[in-house]
């Protein structure tokens, strides 16, 4: 294995360590593509996890610039050599895939590919990637260079630890998403327990005072004391359960990957495209990430829910010693002077409320047909 920057059983090792390190799916992903690349030398390389409509619903690579990868256009479709290696379940090792007849062509931005190898990622009878490189860093004297069986092997070995890593973390994802579920489960029997309890004792407590006003009205005037502190007492139990219901991925891992992995399941878990990047956000204070996780989640709500959108586009960048979060949906637009005067519609108020809680602020610009921007901006600490 001369031929690799960093070859043998220590690059091999690395490569399987790096990939072990990482929970989070599209970490995982990144980590293998980014391993296979340099443990074969390629310039390029790339992983796509399948979705069930011809397409992919993951799909990440390494040695294209972030500019060019926006340029080459929407994720790839599963056909030509994709679709062989997803359907057919076997490796592919070409010397020239434009010369295959299943090549058919590039994107106009794409990277002239000659040399290909691929080979999809199981996980038992199940394919749940497809993993390939392209262009091997080596000289070329009359176009003769290329992948080799030892590349084919090792790239082999690489994918079967891949398929266990990422089923760990799709396992994990999932654990966690069910532990927030029963969480949630368990705080809202809790809180109806509870704050129904006080709401009975204040209304009998209000209704006795009703009674007493004209014939004893310093009894009454006890039994209204009793309902402002019954109330003061139901309003506690309110903040003490919001306070539980902060997120803790948000202490665990951050408002970037908080919003990743959310984003992700609502991406699976509906047929818009949702699709979200982090660019540069360092650690806020705590009021204002739990904000604009809030705000973005109703955002998303509303898009995916009630908008039709087909595609929704969550960023949030660093803007000063703060932060920005913008959500872009291409769904049915409405007229946002319309919904202020209909009132609390649409969560707007409640993002607005959440938006200025936190010493930050709300735009919201849409039009009908014309789909909707929400941005939120905080001031950092």
């Amino acid at each position: 294995m001369s031929h690799a920057p960093r070859s043998g059983l220590a690059a091999v090792s690395s490569a399987l360590l790096a990939m072990s390190r990482h929970l989070e799916v599209r970490d995982v992903l990144k980590t293998i593509v980014a391993s296979a690349r340099e443990l074969l030398d390629a310039q390029y390389a790339a992983l796509g996890v399948p979705d069930d409509h011809g397409g992919f619903a993951q799909f990440v690579v390494d040695g294209v610039s972030e500019e060019q990868w926006k340029a080459i256009g929407p994720l790839p479709r599963q056909h030509g050599i994709l679709a062989a290696m997803l359907h057919e379940a076997r490796a592919e090792r070409l010397a020239d895939v434009r010369k295959d007849p299943r090549f058919e062509g590039w994107p106009k931005a794409h990277p002239d590919l000659v040399d290909f190898l691929g080979l999809p990622i199981r996980d038992g009878d199940e394919v749940i990637g497809a993993l390939f490189l392209a262009n091997k860093n080596c000289e070329r004297p009359e176009g003769g260079c290329g992948f080799t069986e030892d590349d084919e092997e090792l790239l082999g070995i690489l994918a079967q630890h891949a398929a266990i890593a990422l089923t760990n973390a799709r396992l994990y994802e999932r654990s966690r998403e069910l532990t927030i579920a029963e969480e949630r489960s368990r705080l809202a029997h809790e809180l109806h327990d509870a704050v129904s309890q006080k709401l009975f004792s204040l209304r009998l407590t209000a209704q006795a005072a009703a009674r007493l006003v004209d014939r004893d009205p310093s009894r009454a005037k006890g039994e209204l004391q009793q309902v402002a502190a019954l109330a003061a007492e139901a309003a506690d139990e309110l903040r003490a359960a919001v306070v539980e219901l902060r997120p803790a991925a948000l202490d665990e891992d951050g408002l970037v990957a908080t919003l990743r992995t959310q984003i992700q399941v609502l991406d699976r878990a509906h047929s818009a495209r949702v699709t979200f990047a982090g660019h540069g956000v360092k650690a806020l204070p705590a009021s204002q990430e739990e904000a604009l996780l809030r705000v973005a989640q109703e955002a998303l709500h509303n898009a995916l829910r009630h908008s039709g959108a087909g595609h929704v586009d969550v960023t949030l960048d660093r803007r000063g010693g703060g932060a920005v979060l913008r959500i872009t949906d291409d769904g049915s637009g409405f007229d946002p002077s319309a919904v202020r005067r209909a009132g609390r519609h649409l969560g707007l108020v409640s993002m607005r409320d959440r938006a200025s809680g936190a010493g930050g602020t709300l735009t919201v610009e849409s039009a009908p047909g014309k789909g909707t921007v929400i941005e939120m901006e905080v001031p950092g600490g």
